[in-house]
C-alpha cells in the first residue's frame, strides 16, 4: 500500500486557490495517510497566495489543519517546496497565458515528476484540483509517464456551497463561521470533502533510459515515448558508427555486438530464419561479417577466430553475445518497443535457434552486405 512508503509526496498544480492542498490534505487523513512533504508548482501570483494563505506563521490554513490533525512537525511544506514557473531568461511568471508559458509550465512539471518517480521508497499522490486545465493536464500525463504502482492521481470533490468559496479550506474539528459572497454564514466543519482517485495507464515500463532519467523536456518526451510504444518497426544498420536503427531509434553498440546482431540480420534476410550457431550455421559466416565491421588486421578479430577454433564453441559464444545485444536494445527503446527487434529463440524439443521475429522485408542491410545476401537466397532455393 502506498501509506506504507517511508516518502510520501503530495504533489499539486495551483493558481490562486491554494485550498486544494488542504482540502487533499483533509481528504488523504481521512484515509489516515499523512504526506511526508509538499511540493506545489505554481505562477509567482499563486506562490504568493500559497505563502499568505497556507504558510503565515499566525493565520497559515496549512499550519492550522497541521494543530487540528495534531501531525504538528510530520509534514515537510515552506517555501522551498513551491516551484514556480520562470521564463526563458529565468523570471517568475506572473500567470500562464502564452504557448511559450505553457511550454515552460510543462517542462518544470516533467521535470519535478521524473525526479519524484524516480525514488523506490517514494509515493505520490497528485492532485489535479487546482492551476489552470492546461496544467493539470501536463501533470497528469507526467504521471501516466513516470508513474509506478504506489502512485495515485485525484481529484477532491467539495460539497457546495463551500466549493469554491475562498474563506474555506478543509472541514474543521469545531464549529467554524465563514461567510458566503453574499454574507450567508456558513459553519467550516458542516463541508464534506472527499477524494476521487482517478485511473491513469502506466507507461513507465515501456520507456527507455533516457526519459526515465529526465534528459529531455515535455515535448520531446512525448514525441520519445510515441516512437517507443508506435514506432514504425524495421531495421537499419550504420556500420561507420557501428549503430544499429530499430524503427528510427539509434542504438551504438561496442563492435563484436554490432557483428552479432548484423550476422542474426543477414540470415533473416537471406531466408535461413531461424538458425542453430555451430550447426546449420558456422562461426566462418559470423567471423566473415566481423571481419568487415572492424577490418581483418584488427587484434579483437584475431582473438574472436581463436575463440571459435572448434564449431562447439560457437553456440555458447553466441549465446553470450546474444543476451548483451538484448539488453542494449532493451535499454534504449525499453522493454516493451524493444520486443520486435530483439535475437528471439525458438526451442523445439531440444533444438534451440535464433533469430530475428521480423519479416525479411523489415530489414535494410548495408549494400554490400545485401547483394551476397539476395545471392545466397536463389542459391538456397
Amino acid at each position: 500500500m502506498s501509506d506504507k512508503f517511508e516518502r510520501r509526496i503530495l504533489v499539486s498544480v495551483t493558481g490562486m486557490t491554494p485550498q486544494v492542498v488542504t482540502e487533499t490534505l483533509y481528504a488523504l487523513a481521512e484515509e489516515e495517510i499523512v504526506p511526508t512533504e509538499i511540493h506545489l508548482i505554481t505562477t509567482a501570483n499563486g506562490r504568493n497566495r500559497a505563502l499568505r494563505d497556507l504558510l503565515d506563521s499566525q493565520t497559515g490554513q496549512f499550519h492550522a489543519f497541521c494543530r487540528d490533525r495534531n501531525c504538528t512537525g510530520q509534514i515537510h511544506f515552506d517555501s522551498t517546496m513551491i516551484h514556480v514557473i520562470e521564463d526563458a531568461e529565468g523570471n517568475p511568471l506572473s500567470d500562464i497565458r502564452t504557448p511559450d508559458d505553457n511550454t515552460r509550465a510543462a517542462d518544470l512539471i516533467v521535470r519535478l515528476m521524473q525526479s519524484f518517480c524516480s525514488d523506490e521508497k517514494a509515493a505520490v499522490y497528485v492532485s489535479l484540483a487546482g492551476g489552470r486545465k492546461t496544467m493539470s493536464f501536463f501533470i497528469g500525463y507526467a504521471l501516466s509517464l513516470f508513474g509506478r504502482p504506489q502512485d495515485r492521481l485525484s481529484h477532491v470533490l467539495v460539497t457546495e456551497p463551500f466549493e469554491n468559496n475562498r474563506d474555506f479550506f478543509y472541514p474543521s474539528q469545531t464549529p467554524r463561521i465563514i461567510f458566503t459572497p453574499n454574507g450567508e454564514p456558513l459553519d467550516a466543519s458542516a463541508a464534506k470533502v472527499s477524494m476521487a482517485d482517478i485511473p491513469f495507464v502506466r507507461l513507465r515500463d515501456g520507456l527507455p533510459e533516457s526519459l526515465l532519467l529526465g534528459k529531455v523536456g515535455y515535448s520531446e518526451t512525448v514525441t520519445a515515448a510515441q516512437q517507443r510504444i508506435a514506432p514504425p518497426v524495421a531495421v537499419s544498420f550504420d556500420v561507420k558508427n557501428r549503430t544499429v536503427i530499430c524503427g528510427g531509434t539509434r542504438v551504438p553498440m561496442p563492435p563484436l555486438h554490432f557483428a552479432t546482431y548484423l550476422w542474426v540480420a543477414q540470415c533473416c534476410k537471406g531466408g535461413a530464419g531461424f538458425v542453430r550457431p555451430g550447426a546449420d550455421a558456422q562461426a566462418e559466416e559470423f567471423l566473415q561479417v566481423y571481419r568487415r565491421v572492424v577490418g581483418s588486421g584488427s587484434g579483437d578479430y584475431d582473438n574472436a577466430c581463436d575463440a571459435l577454433r572448434h564449431s562447439e564453441d560457437f553456440l555458447p559464444y553466441f549465446q553470450e553475445k546474444r543476451t548483451r545485444v538484448n539488453n542494449l536494445i532493451k535499454k534504449q527503446l525499453g522493454v516493451m518497443a524493444a520486443k520486435p527487434y530483439l535475437i528471439a529463440s525458438q526451442v523445439k524439443r531440444l533444438d534451440t535457434r535464433y533469430g530475428l521475429t521480423l519479416g525479411a522485408d523489415q530489414v535494410a542491410l548495408p549494400d554490400r552486405l545485401s547483394v551476397e545476401c539476395e545471392s545466397r537466397r536463389i542459391t538456397n532455393l
